[in-house]
């Protein structure tokens, strides 16, 4: 698809609800000069800057503005109901929206009761319905004995099914072996739903060192590469024997990536992701009980890091979310710092945006790789058709950004519930300075936004 001025899915006559013109916009055709014309929540217009869309609103960007489509984060831990301390439908969507987040998918697990049947489903929407500032969709869940309730959370509308291959961290989501998960992916490739995977191998963790104590490197070693690398392995093969399409969650471990490079050469389906914390952060400069940086797999080494950036540009990896995970204060066990027993998960829905663009800009990377990595193409992994992008059609879901700004994460100002981030006093660069979902200003305050199914969109 590309950006084609001068052509409007309807008359440019007719005054439209929004007009958008700036000298930096972000359309399929790169960062250009366009007036952007919304009428009724879509994009319906993209004409050349001097063009004189007219609209009951305008906004005029300045040179150092540029508009963005929405991010698409596929990978949020909402925790409501259950675990509603933890964070919770209003708290996270108002984060995403000050991030420039305008879609996010909520994982099936950490909430009571787990999405893992249709009623669980409801039970999630209702606690949902009415308090989302940007759009939410849902990952069904795939565990030991709810076979039988995949078909009908599909038909239901969730975006796919998420399952583990090792503990999960909460008892109400048990994991699957290999080979109930290749059962469960032999029933999703037959309505070609979507298989997305926690890969660590629990025989490999089993053997591995244990965790407690105030020291990175010992939590490190608990978690070792290994346990990725053999989980991986499996979850290729099984895509590959049944044809289901899968997704590799969180990709940590850089000495995956040849295998999953062979193996979309070969014809797997298969896609990968990682996150923002395992392409900023680094082992080796993880303090003492610094348990606000644990998570799994685990944050790794300055060479792995930059083996997972080259990964992104190889097109191995597909995409970037956050993998919000939060979680109370007391779980972290902030006061003792000990990572043998602190809660596994890095909070930082609200600072994605400007955590990639802060490395990217440093290793030659423009803004519209940066965006293709955390808009369209989650927005493709969850079959999001009019979510992602500055297009005709699309819906009019997009952020103004500074690129040149700059400021200090103050983890007390941010919009998650608890005040824990690994990022409390990081200079990032990068600021949004406002969100609109399908041409509304996100105003943080009154919730407008929409809860998803797969196929309304």
């Amino acid at each position: 698809m590309t950006d084609t001025p001068g052509t409007a899915a309807q008359p440019t006559a007719l005054p439209f609800d929004l007009v958008v013109r700036g000298r930096r916009i972000l359309t399929t055709a790169g960062i250009v000069d366009r007036e952007i014309g919304i009428r009724d929540g879509r994009v319906v217009a993209i004409e050349p800057l001097g063009s004189g869309l007219a609209g009951d609103e305008v906004i005029t960007l300045n040179d150092d503005q540029v508009m963005i489509p929405g991010l698409v984060d596929t990978h949020v831990h909402v925790n409501e109901p259950g675990r509603t301390e933890w964070e919770g439908f209003e708290s996270a969507t108002r984060a995403a929206a000050a991030g420039g987040v305008t879609t996010l998918i909520d994982m099936p697990l950490n909430s009571i009761p787990p999405t893992t049947t249709v009623e669980a489903l409801e039970i999630k929407r209702a606690s949902a319905r009415g308090k989302t500032h940007i759009d939410v969709g849902f990952w069904g869940g795939a565990i030991p004995g709810n076979e039988g309730d995949l078909r009908a959370l599909h038909d239901d509308g969730v975006f796919g099914f998420k399952c583990f291959l090792l503990h999960s961290g909460v008892d109400e989501f048990p994991h699957l072996t290999a080979d109930e998960m290749e059962a469960d992916m032999r029933k999703l490739v037959t309505y070609d739903s979507l298989m997305i995977v926690h890969a660590e191998d629990s025989r490999a963790i089993d053997h591995a060192p244990t965790a407690e104590g105030d020291q990175y490197a010992r939590f490190l070693a608990s978690r070792p590469r290994g346990a990725e690398n053999v989980a991986i392995a499996e979850v290729i093969e099984r895509a590959r024997w049944t044809g289901a399409r899968a997704h590799v969650l969180h990709l940590s471990s850089s000495d995956a990536l040849p295998m999953l490079a062979t193996a979309k050469r070969d014809g797997v389906r298969i896609t990968v992701e990682t996150c923002p914390h395992y392409l900023t952060l680094l082992a080796e400069e993880v303090p003492a009980g610094g348990t606000a940086f644990k998570c799994c797999p685990p944050i790794r080494e300055a060479a792995n890091r930059e083996l997972l950036w080259q990964g992104l540009l190889d097109g191995v990896i597909d995409c970037i979310v956050s993998d919000h995970s939060p979680s109370t204060a007391d779980l972290k066990d902030v006061e003792n710092g000990d990572f043998g027993v602190a809660w596994g998960g890095v909070a930082s829905l609200q600072l994605g945006l400007s955590l990639i663009w802060s490395e990217a800009r440093q290793r030659g990377i423009g803004l519209p790789q940066v965006l293709e990595w955390m808009a369209a193409r989650p927005a493709d992994l969850a079959g999001l058709k009019s979510k992602g992008r500055i297009a005709l059609g699309y819906d009019a879901d997009f952020a103004i950004f500074e690129p040149e700004s700059a400021y200090v994460v103050d983890v007390h100002r941010l919009h998650h519930k608890n005040p824990v981030s690994p990022y409390d006093g990081r200079a990032l660069a990068g600021v949004v300075t406002g969100t609109w979902l399908r041409g509304e200003k996100v105003d943080l305050t009154t919730p407008k936004g929409r809860l998803l199914r797969r196929g309304d969109v």
